[in-house]
């Protein structure tokens, strides 16, 4: 599978903060970020901040309501993002297979010239 790693994507994921924002969006269908904040054990100006990560990334996306934003996941990215995960896993199967392959061969020849 060849599906491109996007940097910017991984590292706004790769935080378990934001991470569990994602989470509470997903249960909760949307969310504004006093809402968030109150599901979570972070301040709501730090929630402002990880989503603004997130929707750079893609992952979030916001409607003004009134004096809020209300947002909700952006299923396609987070679908790529399942993706390149899926795709990143098969990668590290296929090393770890061949790691396997060559220490067996290194054991059977150890293993004949006994």
């Amino acid at each position: 599978m060849s599906t491109a790693v996007d940097d910017d994507l991984w590292s706004a994921i790769g935080d378990p903060t934001r991470r569990r924002m994602i989470d509470v969006l997903l249960a909760e269908g949307q969310g504004t970020a006093t809402t968030i904040s109150a599901r979570l054990p972070v301040t709501r100006q730090a929630v402002t901040k990880h989503l603004a990560v997130l929707d750079r990334a893609g992952l979030v996306r916001s409607t003004a309501v009134g004096r809020e934003r209300h947002y909700h996941v952006d299923e396609e990215q987070l679908a790529r993002a399942v993706a390149q995960l899926q795709s990143v896993g098969e990668l590290w199967d296929a090393r770890l297979r061949r790691i396997k392959s060559l220490a067996e061969a290194i054991q059977r020849a150890k293993n004949t010239k006994k």
